[in-house]
């Protein structure tokens, strides 16, 4: 049955709904307008709020806007922009129409770095409830600069930043908040432009070929901002390989409104050794032959070289960059184009690197699509010098002369058998290990990405966010050992009667590393009211990593004698890492800040029924400063409280395992010489390595509290934090059974660690004037480390050995045991006369059993610092400008190889065809016993704390030039300007603390150039 009154009651509805929206409308206008930086041009993206309400808007490419229905009555529209100073607009809306409002806001000094950096976005720095650290680039460290990570090098507490040496393009050790384990990778996961870049854990073919340090290959020139994340809320975003921190880099781009500019940054540098191990010299050393050995006297020559100046040299570096910045239309864009050429200190060594980068950043679809595509390429060529030779030039015989007059060898002089042949076991000459090799090697990488950014039309304050990214590497290089080099003449040939290709040696090599990202989320935000906020982020992550390396056959030093076949099969690995994430952040009040992070990852490096893990984080953040108690308080001008927690994973077992894949059971060609016969037929056999299917994430847990403070209108600023790490699972290498699965040590999930410490970071404008600036930063962090638990063990169990060293025969110095740090030393402890000098070979009998062996050996000190502080300042009058950084270790000891191995007289005793070079230490103890356990002595763990001044920096502004087109500034430095420590070696910043051959850092001077136009 119809029931016509339904139909009737329908339009009734209909047209009372109608009649109230145009009620509705009439008693509501609009708002429009633009928003204008300083110079008058429009600022893109803006928040304009209508105050009290939920509605807003962002300004669209040009800096307009328009807010429609709005109460009738008067109102306040509020302008905000990141970095920019609020602007507050009273209107009366009127029913039915438009009020037109347009502001210029004004630079913020004190919040221009307002926006930060975090993962997957930025946020408001007064919405930030972890602990992270920004450093803009006029807080870099100046001067020479070739890896990007020495630009924050002593800026954030909690982060260590070691260099391996002064040879350019040096690896680097970075630590944050100390080493969260034990075996594997402790590095920091560094994430450049939103990608994660490839920076292996591993050596050979896991590690990149063909240079020192990955992230050499990158130009600091183009880099902006870091941003360090430190604790758990912060990196738990990231999950499986946020256990080290995380590390955010953001290169520099266009922006809309940009003047076209042109920038050239020339540095000329001068790098000079400035120490040098104390050897004895050529009369000291003929003294002492004489002294404790007569009978040697005839060994010696009539030189008198300084091996160590044989060795090194002044260094010349040119590093020149040009970059043009600016928009055309409506797309910001930024390229640049850099070339450094960086000598060694060590002759042959050598540096080029030459680079460009683009950046599109355009905003289409009026204001809706943004889109930021970034391409960086980088090939450098590298020239590298044997280390090995440092330690030839410490021990060879200071009365020999460089050269001599046998061509055979080069003309070099060398150690000779009666035959003409070169003695074995002996010393080879520095000078000839240097020039007799060519070492070289060029690596092209490129890292790039696409992110398209779609507000929706239909839900403008959803955001779907699309990056696509890449980072590749390709790597040849040659080993060229000449067939003269005495060090190589019993590289026998193959065929005996070929006594032409005599030694030498030649290798090729190439390798392929392909990194693929593919990352897509949602983020919803949505402003409640004025005061409170609300963010929602979904994710997905893909992420593949393949290397591979060709098998290349190995030869003599002519280049044409085949010596040894290498293994068939080429090199090949893969690993993948596939992850969703969420993340939600709720702000109410502008005082109450709540933060919710997970993650699942799962890593191709384990197991399926230990692949996935979940990875939650929680904070929050109280801004007391806005309480009502407070708000009106002028000795603040900032104060908020944050608390966290979270846990994130370690998934890189590279480092421990040799291998992409250490749950599987996996067999290895063996060499070609290890054939078996059966029949007429010779086989190469595969031999079983060894794997734990059993093996699974190694967890961090990290509780975090802070307090931020700002005093006289955010002048001078300060950060605390006090933390607690502790990771679980450690992914270590242990001592197993002999004969199970094949190796005497398996990389497994054993016991747990932990990581506590405070750290302080102030920054201050001490002088903020027309003509005079002075600005300062400082921090401070201790940190203590302690193992925990390395799983059941027998009652004797004395630890895990660890840290190899030169001398003696398998000699560890290092030791993993419960109760002690993860960097502590395992010595025996030396006794000494009463003279107060050590007696030789004599040790204390620590468990008075009536005997020394190597239950005697103790643990003692620890070679990773307690204590990091650092201070810079940056001081300008008028035109001039003067600014500096210190650094300081406090609580680090080194071992000191050189003096164990050369402060004895077993060169100058122990030989017969030969006498070696000692330090003086020598001629101070007397030392003449070589035995195993003196390389073990305690009295070679040295306090390595130092004050390092790492820069300091005189700059000009010479103001316009070229007819007022451009503007000058000139500016010159010095690097590495003193140390202040007690250690008697050549530096006490050792990365592992073991100092053996040591590349010496240099003083470098740097005159430099920056024009703009």
């Amino acid at each position: 049955m119809k029931q016509p009154y339904l139909a009737k009651l329908w339009v009734l509805l209909l047209f009372t709904l109608l009649g109230f929206t145009a009620v509705a409308q009439a008693q509501t206008g609009s708002v429009s307008g633009r928003v204008l930086d300083e110079k008058n041009t429009g600022i893109p993206g803006a928040t304009v709020l209508v105050a009290g309400t939920t509605l807003g808007v962002s300004s669209d490419v040009d800096g307009n806007f328009r807010i429609a229905n709005i109460p009738a009555g008067p109102q306040t529209i509020v302008l905000t922009f990141v970095g920019y100073n609020e602007v507050r607009r009273p209107v009366t809306i009127v029913a039915g129409q438009n009020v037109a409002v347009s502001a210029a806001l004004s630079v913020n000094a004190t919040e221009l770095g307002e926006a930060v950096v975090i993962g997957y976005g930025t946020q408001r720095k007064q919405d930030v409830t972890g602990a992270i650290t920004t450093v803009n680039a006029k807080d870099f460290v100046q001067g020479q600069v070739t890896n990007p990570e020495q630009l924050i090098q002593g800026k954030v507490a909690g982060v260590q930043i070691t260099t391996d040496g002064g040879a350019p393009g040096a690896g680097t050790t970075i630590r944050i908040r100390g080493g969260s384990s034990l075996n594997a990778n402790n590095n920091p996961l560094i994430v450049i432009d939103g990608v994660p870049v490839d920076t292996p854990s591993g050596t050979g073919n896991f590690a990149v070929a063909g240079v020192s340090n990955p992230l050499s290959l990158i130009n600091p020139n183009d880099i902006e901002t870091y941003t360090v994340l430190k604790d758990a809320s912060a990196t738990a975003i990231y999950g499986s390989r946020a256990s080290n921190g995380v590390i955010l880099i953001t290169t520099k781009k266009g922006s809309m409104g940009d003047k076209l500019t042109v920038n050239l940054v020339s540095n000329t540098s001068l790098a000079a050794r400035y120490n040098s191990v104390a050897v004895l010299t050529p009369d000291e050393f003929r003294a002492t032959v004489q002294a404790v050995a007569p009978q040697q006297v005839a060994l010696l020559g009539t030189g008198n070289t300084d091996w160590q100046k044989q060795i090194f040299r002044n260094a010349m570096s040119y590093d020149n960059n040009v970059s043009l910045t600016g928009a055309v239309g409506k797309l910001p864009f930024r390229a640049s184009i850099g070339n450094l050429e960086q000598q060694g200190i060590l002759i042959t060594n050598r540096l080029i690197r030459n680079s460009g980068s683009l950046s599109l950043n355009p905003i289409l679809l009026d204001n809706h699509l943004r889109i930021n595509a970034n391409v960086k390429g980088t090939w450098v060529d590298n020239n590298f010098a044997d280390a090995g030779a440092i330690g030839s030039a410490l021990a060879f015989d200071p009365t020999q002369n460089v050269f001599s007059d046998n061509a055979d060898y080069a003309n070099y002089f060398q150690y000779l058998q009666g035959n003409g042949t070169p003695q074995q076991n002996v010393p080879t000459n520095p000078v000839a290990t240097l020039m007799l090799q060519r070492n070289r090697s060029t690596v092209k990488r490129s890292i790039g990405n696409v992110q398209l950014d779609y507000k929706l039309h239909f839900l403008p304050d959803l955001h779907a966010n699309v990056n696509l990214g890449y980072d590749v590497t390709r790597t040849t290089g040659t080993n060229l050992v000449d067939a003269r080099s005495a060090g190589t003449y019993f590289n026998n040939p193959l065929d005996p009667t070929n006594t032409t290709a005599r030694g030498g040696s030649y290798n090729y090599y190439s390798q392929q590393r392909n990194n693929k990202l593919l990352e897509a989320y949602l983020n919803y935000t949505k402003q409640l009211s004025e005061t409170s906020r609300l963010e929602l982020l979904a994710g997905y992550s893909y992420q593949d990593f393949v290397t591979t390396a060709p098998a290349y056959a190995s030869y003599l030093g002519d280049a044409t004698t085949v010596r040894t076949l290498a293994p068939n099969n080429p090199f090949r690995t893969q690993y993948t890492i596939l992850s969703y994430y969420g993340r939600a952040n709720l702000t109410l009040n502008n005082r109450y800040i709540f933060t919710g992070t997970l993650r699942n990852d799962a890593s191709s490096r384990f197991s399926p029924d230990n692949r996935n893990a979940l990875f939650p984080a929680a904070s929050f953040a109280w801004r007391i400063k806005e309480e009502n108690f407070l708000k009106d308080n002028t000795a603040f001008s900032d104060l908020k409280f944050r608390v966290g927690y979270g846990i994130t994973g370690q998934q890189d077992v590279v480092a421990a395992a040799g291998s992409d894949y250490p749950y599987i059971q996996r067999f290895q060609q063996n060499v070609p010489t290890a054939q078996y016969q059966l029949g007429g037929v010779y086989y190469t056999p595969y031999s079983p390595l060894g794997y734990n299917s059993n093996l699974k994430w190694e967890q961090t847990s990290t509780y975090n509290a802070g307090l931020d403070f700002g005093f006289f209108d955010n002048r001078l600023t300060l950060s605390a934090d006090a933390y607690y790490r502790k990771t679980t699972d450690l992914l270590a290498v242990i001592p197993i059974p002999g004969l199970v699965n094949f190796t005497n040590r398996l990389v497994s999930n054993v016991g747990s660690l932990e990581n506590k410490g405070i750290e302080l970071n102030l920054n201050g404008n001490a002088i903020q004037s027309e003509r005079i600036n002075w600005t300062v930063n400082a921090n401070a962090t201790y940190n203590v480390n302690r193992i925990l638990s390395l799983g059941p063990q027998a009652a004797d169990f004395q630890g895990i050995e660890n840290t190899g060293i030169a001398g003696g025969t398998g000699t560890n110095i290092g030791n993993y045991r419960v109760g002690s740090p993860s960097s502590a030393f395992y010595v025996y402890q030396q006794a000494y006369g009463a003279n107060g000098k050590p007696v030789d070979g004599v040790y204390v009998d620590t468990n008075a059993d009536g005997k020394i062996d190597s239950n005697d050996r103790r643990i003692f000190q620890q070679s990773a610092p307690k204590v990091l502080l650092g201070f810079g300042s940056n001081v300008s009058y008028d035109r001039l400008s003067l600014a500096f950084s210190l650094r300081a270790n406090l609580g680090n000891y080194v071992y000191n190889n050189v003096n164990a191995n050369l402060g004895n007289y077993q060169g100058i005793v122990g030989q017969t065809t030969f006498a070696a070079n000692v330090v003086r230490d020598a001629n101070y103890t007397g030392f003449v016993n070589s035995s195993q356990a003196r390389y073990s002595s305690d009295y070679y763990i040295q306090n390595a704390s130092f004050l390092r001044m790492d820069n300091v920096t005189l700059g000009y502004n010479a103001g316009k030039v070229l007819n007022g087109k451009g503007s000058l500034r000139l500016s010159a430095a010095v690097q590495n300007v003193f140390v202040a420590t007690k250690y008697t070696g050549l530096d006490p910043e050792i990365p592992n603390g073991v100092d053996n051959n040591v590349y010496p850092r240099p003083r470098t001077y740097t005159f430099g150039l920056n024009l703009s136009i």
